[in-house]
């Protein structure tokens, strides 16, 4: 399926370093600072309505094709949800997680393409595969997440 939100590289004159990750969920966008007045911007998909969050963190891990073990407040709220999920295609996760912090949420791809741009997810920041492998390939643990609302 094709990125329904092309990334692209934008102007940017913020007062970010390079390699920090800004994550404005009100416009659904990450932008991956580069340096020198320009970033990458990326479409991602959002925490839906009473799943929105803010904070200032770090990269903490990166994992390919990651294991999904699904909190139990939302198996409780999606009973059909298995304990734990092999990587893989058809995983939620996608081909790549760059996990926030000490906070549940992760920068992951997504086997749902099309939830990309829209408040869908429970917190976790989604993009398609593609997107997150080439965020992945540029950013060490580490790098800074802002969650903006």
């Amino acid at each position: 399926m094709r990125n329904p939100v092309p990334r692209e590289v934008v102007d940017y004159d913020g007062p970010h370093k390079a390699n920090t990750i800004i994550v404005d969920t009100s416009e659904r966008r990450l932008y991956l600072v580069l340096g020198d007045g320009k970033a990458l911007k990326y479409g991602v998909g959002v925490g839906r309505q009473g799943f929105q969050w803010s904070g200032t963190h770090r990269i903490t891990r990166k994992a390919e094709w990651p294991g999904w073990t699904p909190p139990a407040a939302m198996r409780k709220r999606q009973p059909h949800l298995p304990r734990y999920m092999e990587g893989g295609p058809n995983n939620p996760l996608g081909a790549r997680a760059l996990y926030i912090g000490s906070t549940l949420y992760r920068i992951h791809g997504s086997n749902q393409p099309w939830s990309i741009g829209q408040a869908v997810s429970s917190g976790c920041i989604r993009m398609v595969n593609e997107d997150v492998i080439h965020l992945y390939d540029q950013i060490k643990v580490g790098a800074k997440v802002i969650v903006r609302r």
